[in-house]
Order: C-alpha cells, then structure tokens, then sequence
C-alpha cells in the first residue's frame, strides 16, 4: 500500500503542527527507478490505553512517503480512546485488531505473524519515526546487497513536545563484543530483512521489558552483524508511563536472564560494562555529545564521525578489566 499524503489524512487538531501533523515525507515515485516495485516495509505497533500518544505514532508511519507500506496495529483492547482513533486511520492501515492479549511481546508477535514486508520492524505506540526514515533505511538496504541488520540513531523528547529534544542515542559502529554486554542501539530504529525472521522466529514473549534486546541477542547467536545507518531513524518519547520510568527492577531481571542465557554469566550489566575499553566508552560519549550539539543532524558528518572514532575489534576488550 502506498503511503498516504498528508491532504489525504484526517486534519490535525487545531493545536496540533509540524511532523508528523502538518509536514509530511516527499512521496517516492513508484515504481522504482529500474521498474521494479519497491520492497514491501512492515511496520507493526502494539498498543494498550496509549489514546494520548497513539495518533502521532500512526501519521509518523503513514506519512513516510513510502510506495510499499504494510502497516499493522495490534491493540490490546484498550479501554480509553486508541480504537476510536485507529478506526480514523483504517483506510491505510493493512491489519489491525484490538482484542485482549498476553502483553507486548505476544501483540507484537501477532502483527509479525500476519506480516508479509521483506523488512520488518515494529514502532511501539508512544513512539515516533523521523521524516523520511523508511526511505533512507530501504536505499542503505538496497546499496549494501549483504546486509541482513540494520539500526540507526533516535532522538529522544519528553510527553508531547517532540521539537524539544533532550537527548539523542548516537553510537559506533555496532560490534558483536559490546552490543552483548550493553544494549545501546535504538529499538524503533532497527530494521531487519524476513529472512532473520525466518531464521531465529519470533519474539520471546516472557520479557517484559528486553524484550529487543533479547531479540538482539539471538539475532547476534546465529551470526548476523547489525548494520549502522549513521542518521536519525527514531523519536523515543518519554514520560510517566513508559517502561524505562517503571520497570527498573524487571529491567535488572530480565538483563540477567539474557547475560546467563547468552553469555553463560551471572556478572551484572555494570560487570561486563567494565569489560569494554575506556577508550570505547570515550568515544561514545563523543558521539551523544556531537548529536546533542547537532553535529550528527548532517549525514556526511554524522559518517565521518562514525568511521572517525569506531575501533578496531581487537581493540574494543578491556585489556585489564576490574570487577
């Protein structure tokens, strides 16, 4: 389904501009330059009682300007106005139910599982996508034949006010040794191709809250890399409910499941964090420090100051870890 413009969507609340109400993405032509279709992109969101949020997150997918969208809502049957506003926006949207389901994990599952794009990812219902974000990961997919993985950087905003960001996730090139031991590439900003899926399956529905990062953990055990697309993908919004004000203690519990089920480790994060070089760890907080100042908004700077700071693999170890 081809994305929609934005004189085709329902009209913003009056109160309501700039993306994703009143901008949208430049529409793509279709077909491709070759003559081909483009690849088919599915996008699923889980939703529960996020009637505040859930709209935004819809016009950031819809308005992508993408020739070849399936996009999917599972909504949990949420008690407060999301399936009022779902219905709004049902014309674009390839499946959507809301009926009661075991949590995140299995709505996600469920979208996935109806799901047919050859790249897959799921947008969570308070979140966001920049403008212009699946374009720019198709392209990167379509110039690297061989990649199979895919994450980018997110800007993150607080409650209602996404022209005000207070902070960005902006890293190195991801590796197989760090990203094992912390998880610090961007959830709604990576992208994988069916075949992953196809691969090592669904989500495990048991996590709570890393549920990703588990996801990234098996993605890493049957050998694939995750590519990095040096841009801004993502909006992560914060706020009072979100999982990473709430779930601290989940959050500790279920990291340990994943460091003794992948790493064979009963060390906590802040172990194996020491176990990464300093010299990493400086140089990631270049990387947040030149996203804050907006240095990375710029893709060519925001490649050059990837491929500037990563390190080697050799040189990523601690070579004296304490702890």
């Amino acid at each position: 389904m081809r994305c929609a413009t934005l004189a085709e969507l329902p009209p913003p609340p009056r109160d309501k501009s700039a993306w994703p109400w009143a901008e949208e993405s430049p529409q793509l032509p279709d077909p491709m330059p070759d003559g081909s279709a483009w690849p088919k992109v599915s996008i699923v969101t889980p939703s529960y009682n996020q009637g505040q949020f859930i709209e935004e997150t819809i016009r950031s997918v819809l308005l992508q300007g993408y020739p070849n969208l399936e996009y999917i809502i599972i909504d949990g049957g949420s008690t407060d106005n999301s399936v009022e506003i779902i219905r709004k926006y049902e014309p674009w949207l390839a499946h959507w139910v809301s009926e009661p389901d075991r949590g995140q994990g299995h709505a996600i599952n469920k979208g996935l599982r109806v799901s047919s794009g050859q790249v897959m990812n799921w947008l969570n219902s308070d979140d966001c996508f920049k403008p212009g974000a699946l374009p720019h990961v198709i392209a990167y997919f379509r110039s690297n034949g061989a990649a199979q993985v895919l994450c980018g950087f997110r800007q993150v905003f607080r409650g209602h006010r996404m022209s005000r960001i207070t902070s960005v996730r902006a890293y190195l090139k991801p590796d197989r040794y760090t990203l094992s031991r912390c998880c610090y590439i961007a959830q709604e900003t990576t992208f994988w191709k069916r075949s992953v899926w196809a691969t090592i399956g669904q989500l495990d529905e048991t996590f709570q809250f890393a549920l990703d990062y588990d996801y990234w953990q098996r993605i890493l055990a049957a050998g694939y890399r995750f590519c990095l697309l040096p841009c801004f993908l993502g909006l992560f919004r914060a706020h009072l409910h979100s999982k990473g004000t709430r779930q601290q203690d989940t959050r500790t519990r279920e990291l340990a499941r994943i460091y003794w089920r992948y790493l064979g480790t009963t060390k906590s994060e802040e172990q194996l964090r020491l176990e990464i070089s300093p010299a990493w760890w400086r140089r990631m907080r270049l990387m947040h420090m030149l996203g804050r100042v907006g240095l990375l908004n710029s893709p060519t700077l925001a490649k050059a100051a990837v491929s500037a700071l990563s390190l080697k693999e050799d040189e990523i170890p601690h070579s004296n870890p304490v702890g």
